[in-house]
């Protein structure tokens, strides 16, 4: 089971977060392009990256794919309830609701749910279908709660402010 505790908060520099910026805006950004926007040597600005990637700062790169462009137009939001609130029912839920079909993103919640699945389905029998197959039937799932998506708009990473 992967951990998800934060990684230890590590002192980032001005390049740092000039680099982080970059990143989050493109990832397919090139060494020397980058090295050159932040002012830096490439072989210095690859280290840079490698370090925080080591530092768990950038947890990864990847490519995010279009539902719809692959058969997958229905998107939608599922709360889930579990019936009771022990270890066992969470490990349980939480290490099969990432390997469900459809399920792009699982997030464990406070509140009144548990978690939040964000799913993408062919279409909506497709959907009830996921619903009462895999969510329904397992046996730590009290409730589900399901809310369709009409667009997602992606956020701007204001996770590092310009300088």
């Amino acid at each position: 089971m992967p951990n998800f505790s934060p990684p230890a908060r590590m002192p980032l520099d001005e390049v740092d977060r000039a680099i982080l910026r970059i990143l989050a805006d493109n990832a397919r950004t090139p060494n020397n392009a980058l090295a050159e926007a932040v002012g830096i040597a490439p072989s210095t600005c690859l280290a840079r990256v490698r370090s925080l990637r080591e530092r768990g700062v950038i947890r990864a790169f990847r490519a995010e794919i279009a539902p719809g462009a692959i058969g997958l137009p229905l998107q939608a939001m599922i709360s889930v309830r579990l019936r009771a609130h022990t270890r066992e029912q969470n490990e349980s839920f939480r290490a099969t609701a990432p390997d469900m079909p459809g399920v792009l993103a699982v997030f464990h919640m406070a509140g009144s749910d548990d978690y939040l699945l964000h799913v993408a389905v062919e279409h909506p029998v497709a959907l009830r279908d996921f619903v009462v197959e895999h969510l329904t039937t397992h046996p730590a799932v009290a409730q589900t709660r399901t809310n369709l998506i009409f667009e997602q708009i992606a956020g701007r990473q204001h996770l590092l402010p310009d300088a």
